[in-house]
């Protein structure tokens, strides 16, 4: 009977073992795929026409915006030079003490490249992807308008294209491929796992990546 008890324990323990196993092995199959699929959106450019060029914020000074702003207004002015969307909006808000919002800045940079000013809307709320997205489509709504293109940086934009079809559009990414976050490989590994990480929380919580305590920076959530 004593060695009937001591055999006994040994099948629980396997299975515990097992489900563990199998756990990790789950977890390890979503990171990973989630990781592919930023990886893979990064590499689309999709120009369909749209109702928009929607394009997302980054840090600004006094007005003047950003490395990483600048090549994301520049790549909008090219989606609307090469008629993608008949208008841009922007997004973003301010840092407190700013005089100027992202969104403005980056009307400011547009209007002076050429742009009519009755073609940029600028939507200067919310400071993480998902406030700007939402107060974007709000604006966006109310124009009768559905369809855009999403211009961020590219490991940003299967996140950012998530939260708009969550936001109600249709939402489709074209992301700049200059500026100073896609300029090494170190960097763009860097984004990538941020970018897993803070989809994956997005998914789970619906909340921003904030929230989950990754580190900010001027490209992957402004």
């Amino acid at each position: 009977m004593a060695g009937v008890t001591q055999d006994e324990p040994r099948p629980v323990r396997r299975s515990l073992r097992r489900f563990v196993l199998g756990v990790f092995l789950v977890g390890l199959l979503v990171v990973g795929g989630t990781s592919f699929r930023v990886w893979q959106v990064a590499r689309g450019d999709d120009r369909t026409p749209a109702d928009v060029v929607l394009v997302l914020g980054a840090a600004q000074y006094a007005g003047t915006p950003s490395k990483v702003l600048e090549a994301r207004l520049r790549h909008a002015k090219e989606l609307y030079d090469e008629g993608v969307a008949p208008y841009i909006v922007t997004t973003g808000g301010n840092q407190p003490g700013d005089t100027y919002t992202e969104a403005t800045a980056g009307v400011r940079w547009l209007t002076g490249q050429g742009v009519p000013e009755d073609h940029v809307i600028a939507v200067g709320e919310g400071n993480d992807t998902l406030g700007s997205i939402e107060a974007a489509a709000e604006k966006i709504h109310e124009h009768g308008w559905k369809s855009v293109v999403i211009v961020s940086d590219p490991w940003h934009s299967l996140r950012a294209r998530t939260m708009a079809s969550d936001a109600g559009l249709d939402a489709w990414t074209s992301p700049t491929h200059s500026g100073p976050i896609v300029q090494t490989r170190e960097t763009q590994i860097r984004y990538i796992l941020y970018e897993t990480a803070a989809l994956l929380y997005y998914r789970a919580t619906n909340a921003p990546a904030e929230n989950f305590g990754v580190p900010g920076n001027v490209g992957a959530d402004k």
